[in-house]
């Protein structure tokens, strides 16, 4: 039995974030608020400057490392928080370690906002649950056909005999990833037997906070008396931002590649100055937009950031309600980071 929806969103979108009027909170907010509830923590998700934060308890000491001295609560998937008489829910997003979907239920009428997901299992970051419901708001970063990743095996297996081959040519292998989330789905993969794992400044610090919940490769952090003969024949963990510095202009003789999901275009390699592409992406491909989607039995779709017009105009042609909503979410973005993750330590 269909309830009965309210004529105001159980969700809106404000110019400071996606709001809940009932229980006067905001999910992922923009801009300060007094409560808001946190899906991830990309800082394109959770900012600095709100009054009182709620998220996954894998997710506190994430945003923690990033903002500082905050008043935060943590909560367990599954568990359910009522405020206002609304009841909320978090439930894993499969994006990075600490992502959640933001389950919201009133009077028997159900949203999920995703923040970011894939539905991928990578082995890091608590798989992607399916929930039900009536709305579902969901990112589109690479809502096109032409996104079709392979199975990260095949990825990993490509990473780990590129960084052979560069190991017998006596170069250093500098692999680009960002540093919450990909760096460490990155590492649990390189394999510690090829030679030793240097890691940008970046890197290290916050995989040391993602330590006490992941089995991850021994590290070395790369400072100033690190020498080049050190990392000849190494690899090097580095943010995108560190590209072009003087940080890595040291490392010569070096090959550069970078992983992302845009990598499945070739300009965007030769836009980068980027030696190998690998595509591996911390969010869904075309495939999977369309079966979590399914999988929801939503009638209603709405679509926050990426190919959103394009893929919102193929679910109406499938028979969906649905629609966008412009945000200032960024996706994966290609090269922004925020300041704290892009420090280079020369």
């Amino acid at each position: 039995m269909k309830p009965t929806l309210s004529k105001t969103p159980l969700l809106a979108f404000n110019t400071k974030g996606i709001y809940c009027e009932v229980a006067g909170v905001y999910l992922d907010p923009w801009k300060p608020v007094d409560k808001a509830i946190i899906s991830h923590g990309h800082a394109d998700h959770s900012r600095w400057g709100h009054k009182e934060y709620i998220t996954h308890h894998t997710n506190v000491p994430i945003i923690k490392h990033r903002l500082g001295d905050i008043n935060v609560t943590g909560k367990k998937y599954g568990e359910i928080f009522t405020i206002n008489n609304v009841k909320f829910s978090l439930h894993p997003a499969g994006h990075i370690i600490g992502s959640s979907q933001i389950r919201v239920e009133h009077k028997g009428e159900v949203w999920v906002f995703t923040g970011d997901y894939k539905i991928e299992n990578d082995g890091v970051s608590t798989p992607y649950e399916p929930v039900k419901c009536h709305t579902f708001i969901t990112e589109c970063t690479f809502g096109l056909p032409a996104f079709k990743w392979i199975p990260q095996e095949e990825v990993f297996a490509d990473i780990n005999s590129w960084w052979s081959t560069n190991k017998d040519e006596g170069k250093t292998s500098i692999l680009f990833g960002y540093s919450l989330g990909k760096a460490q789905r990155l590492l649990k993969y390189l394999d510690p037997d090829i030679g030793k794992i240097y890691t940008h400044g970046a890197i290290e610090n916050m995989t040391n906070v993602l330590r006490p919940m992941v089995d991850f490769p021994d590290t070395k952090l790369i400072t100033r008396d690190t020498k080049k003969q050190e990392l000849l024949g190494n690899i090097v963990l580095a943010p995108p931002s560190s590209h072009g510095s003087s940080w890595i202009r040291k490392m010569v003789p070096y090959v550069t590649a970078s992983a992302s999901g845009w990598m499945t275009f070739r300009g965007a390699r030769r836009r980068r100055a980027i030696d190998k592409g690998f595509v591996l992406s911390d969010h869904c491909d075309w495939q999977g937009l369309l079966q979590a989607i399914k999988t929801t039995g939503a009638e209603k779709i709405i679509s926050t950031h990426g190919y959103t017009d394009i893929f919102s105009r193929y679910l109406r042609e499938q028979g969906y309600d649905a629609r966008t909503e412009n945000t200032q979410y960024e996706g994966e973005p290609s090269e922004i980071e925020s300041s704290k993750e892009s420090e280079v330590v020369e």
